[in-house]
C-alpha cells in the first residue's frame, strides 16, 4: 500500500506540473513538450527526483499506446478537404522524404561514429520521422496561423510517415540480428503488409466504427469510451496481423471525422483531454529514461548529426519531394524548418534495447539528444519563422469559444461566441439586423459580466459577448460578421492581403495597364482566377502571385473557386 500510495501522489504531481507548465510557457514562447520531457529529466536519476527508471518494454509499451491515441486524436481533426489539398504532397514526404533524410543522416553517423553501414542506417530511420504530437500542438498553437495546404501538408505527413520509418528500424534490427537471413524480398514484403493492411484496416475499421456508434443505443458518457477503444481495436488488430497500426489509427481517426457521428461533440472534447494526457505522459516517462550523465559524453556526435539533419538532410528531402507539385519557396523552407523531432525517434529507439543490439544505448542517447536539439532550435522558432517567410496569416476573428453539440435529428453545430470590439460597425445594431445566415440564431448576450433577459438585449454596445447557434459550415461566414476592425488588425491584413480588391474575373491586360506591371507570360488573355490557375493550380488563401512591383493575394475562396483577389502594393 505504501508503495502504491508513493505511485499515486508522485503521477499526481508529475502531471499537474505538466498542465501547469501549459498556461505559463506559450507566452514565453517555449514548445510544451519540451517542457514535459524536462520535468521528465528533473524528476529522473540525475535530478533531483532522483527517480531511477529503466524499464525500456514499459516505456515502449507506454510510447506505442500515447502515440495511438494522439494519432487518433489527430485523424478526427483532420478535415476531407485538408485531404484533398495536401494528401499527395504529404504522402510524398512520409515516404521518399523519410527514405532520403534516413539515408543522408544515416551516411553522416556512420562516418562520424565509425559504424557499420546497417548500424549508422538505422540512427538515421529512428530519427527519419517527423513527431505528430509535436507538430500538431505547434500548429494549433494561437501565435501561427497559416494557409491550409501547409498546415495540411505537415500534419498528414507527420500523421503517415511513422510506418515508414518504422518499417526501416524493424528492417535493419532484423539485418542486424541475422545479416544471413533477410533480404530484399523480405524488406518489399513488410513494405506491402505495413502500408496495405494499415490503410485497409484502419478505413475499413473507421467505418465500422462510425456506423457502432450511430447504431448502438448507450449512455452519452459511454460514446466517446467506445471511440477511444474503437480506435485502440483498429490499432491492435491491424499490428497484431503484422501492419502499421499507427497508420491505421489515424485514417480512423480521419474517417470519422468526415462523417456523420452521434455524440461527436463529447467525443472530441474527450479526446482532446486524452491526446494531452497521452503526450504529458509519454514525453515525462521518456525523460525519466534518460539520464543527462549518459547524454553528455555523446553531446559533440550527436549535435553534428542533429545540425546535417536540420540544415541538410530535411531540406533536401523536402526540396525532392515536393519537386513534382510546384510549392513556393517560401513554403518549402518553411516546411523544412518544421521536421520537428519528438517522441516517435525516442519510442524508436527503445527498439534495439528490446531486440539486445549490441550499441543499443548508443542509438538511445543520440536519439535522445536529437529531440532536445530539434524541440529547442526548431520547436521555439516556428513562429518566428512564419513571420520571417511571409506565411504568418492575420487572426481578424473575433471568436472566442466554440463548443461542439448535437441536436435530435441534427449534428454538426456549434454555440459559438464573439466579442464585439470597441470599433466594431455592429454596434448600435439590434440582433436581429445582424447579417446572419438563416441557418444561425442569436441565443444569448452577456453584458458587463452578467446574462441579459431577452426583452433588455437592445442594441449591441463594445464589449458585449453574443453567442449563436450556428452549422459548422457557416463559421467562416459569421467570422466576416463580426470580424474585428481595430487598427492594427485593419493593418495587419492590409500588409498581408493588400490595399486593394480585385475582382477575380478581370482580365489581366487590363490590371496590367493599370498599374504599369508586365502582365504574366502566356496570361495577358487570361482573368485574374485564370492566372491563379495557371500557376498556382492548387490555390488556398493566402497564395500570392508576384506581378513586377505588385503582388495578388488570395482573399477568400468558396471551395476551390477564388472569390476575391487582393492587391498587394510595395512595401518598404
Amino acid at each position: 500500500m505504501e508503495f502504491a500510495n508513493h505511485m499515486i501522489l508522485l503521477a499526481a504531481v508529475l502531471f499537474l506540473a505538466s498542465i501547469l507548465a501549459t498556461v505559463i510557457t506559450p507566452r514565453l514562447g517555449v514548445p510544451l513538450l519540451l517542457v514535459f520531457l524536462i520535468i521528465g529529466l528533473l524528476a529522473g536519476e540525475d535530478g533531483p527526483g532522483n527517480i531511477h527508471f529503466s524499464d525500456y518494454p514499459l516505456a515502449n509499451l507506454a510510447g506505442t499506446a500515447a502515440l495511438a491515441v494522439i494519432l487518433f486524436d489527430g485523424g478526427m481533426r483532420t478535415r476531407m478537404e485538408d485531404f484533398r489539398v495536401g494528401l499527395k504532397p504529404a504522402v510524398s514526404l512520409a515516404s521518399l522524404g523519410v527514405l532520403i533524410t534516413a539515408g543522408v543522416v544515416g551516411s553522416f553517423a556512420a562516418w562520424l561514429l565509425d559504424l557499420g553501414w546497417a548500424e549508422g542506417l538505422l540512427i538515421g530511420a529512428i530519427v527519419g520521422s517527423t513527431d505528430a504530437a509535436a507538430v500538431f500542438s505547434l500548429l494549433h498553437n494561437n501565435a501561427v496561423h497559416l494557409n491550409k495546404r501547409v498546415t495540411s501538408v505537415l500534419e498528414i505527413e507527420s500523421g503517415s510517415n511513422d510506418p515508414m520509418a518504422i518499417l526501416m528500424t524493424l528492417v535493419l534490427i532484423a539485418y542486424l540480428q541475422d545479416p544471413e537471413a533477410f533480404g530484399a524480398l523480405d524488406t518489399l514484403w513488410m513494405l506491402v503488409l505495413q502500408g496495405g493492411l494499415g490503410a485497409a484496416f484502419g478505413i475499413g475499421g473507421g467505418r465500422l466504427l462510425v456506423k457502432a456508434i450511430n447504431r448502438l443505443e448507450l449512455s452519452d458518457s459511454l460514446y466517446p469510451l467506445l471511440a477511444l477503444f474503437g480506435g485502440l481495436l483498429v490499432f491492435g488488430v491491424t499490428a497484431v496481423l503484422g501492419g502499421s497500426g499507427f497508420l491505421a489509427v489515424y485514417l480512423a481517426g480521419v474517417t470519422m471525422a468526415n462523417r456523420r457521428v452521434r455524440a461527436v461533440a463529447s467525443i472530441r472534447r474527450f479526446h482532446d483531454g486524452i491526446a494531452w494526457m497521452a503526450q504529458i505522459g509519454m514525453f515525462v516517462i521518456l525523460g525519466l529514461l534518460a539520464s543527462p550523465s549518459k547524454l553528455w559524453p555523446v553531446a559533440g556526435p550527436a549535435l553534428l548529426i542533429a545540425l546535417v539533419l536540420i540544415l541538410v538532410a530535411r531540406p533536401l528531402s523536402v526540396w525532392l519531394s515536393l519537386l513534382p507539385f510546384r510549392f513556393p519557396a517560401r513554403e518549402q523552407v518553411f516546411i523544412s524548418w518544421v521536421g520537428l523531432r519528438g517522441s516517435v525517434p525516442i519510442v524508436l529507439a527503445t527498439f534495439p534495447w528490446l531486440a539486445n543490439l549490441e550499441n543499443a544505448a548508443l542509438f538511445f542517447n543520440i536519439a535522445f539528444f536529437i529531440v532536445l536539439v530539434s524541440l529547442l532550435v526548431q520547436g521555439w522558432t516556428v513562429a518566428p519563422a512564419a513571420r520571417l517567410l511571409g506565411l504568418q496569416m492575420p487572426a481578424s476573428s473575433t471568436l472566442v469559444h466554440r463548443i461542439e453539440f448535437d441536436l435530435p435529428g441534427q449534428r454538426g453545430y456549434e454555440i459559438v461566441s464573439y466579442r464585439i470590439g470597441h470599433d466594431s460597425s455592429l454596434i448600435g445594431l439590434r440582433h436581429k439586423e445582424l447579417p446572419l445566415q438563416d441557418v444561425s440564431r442569436v441565443i444569448a448576450l452577456s453584458r458587463a459580466g452578467r446574462l441579459q433577459n431577452y426583452r433588455e438585449w437592445g442594441t449591441l454596445r463594445a464589449g458585449d459577448y453574443v453567442s449563436l447557434v450556428a452549422a459548422e459550415r457557416d463559421l467562416s461566414q459569421l467570422d466576416e460578421v463580426f470580424q474585428s476592425t481595430r487598427r492594427p488588425v485593419r493593418e495587419a491584413e492590409q500588409r498581408y492581403f493588400g490595399e486593394f480588391h480585385l475582382d477575380p474575373t478581370a482580365k489581366m491586360a487590363d490590371i496590367a495597364d493599370a498599374y504599369g506591371v508586365p502582365p504574366p507570360a502566356g496570361g495577358a488573355d487570361l482573368d485574374v482566377r485564370g492566372v491563379f490557375a495557371k500557376y498556382l493550380p492548387n490555390a488556398v488563401v493566402g497564395d500570392r502571385l508576384r506581378l513586377g512591383e505588385i503582388d495578388l493575394v488570395v482573399r477568400k475562396m468558396d471551395r476551390d473557386i477564388i472569390t476575391d483577389v487582393g492587391l498587394r502594393l510595395p512595401h518598404e
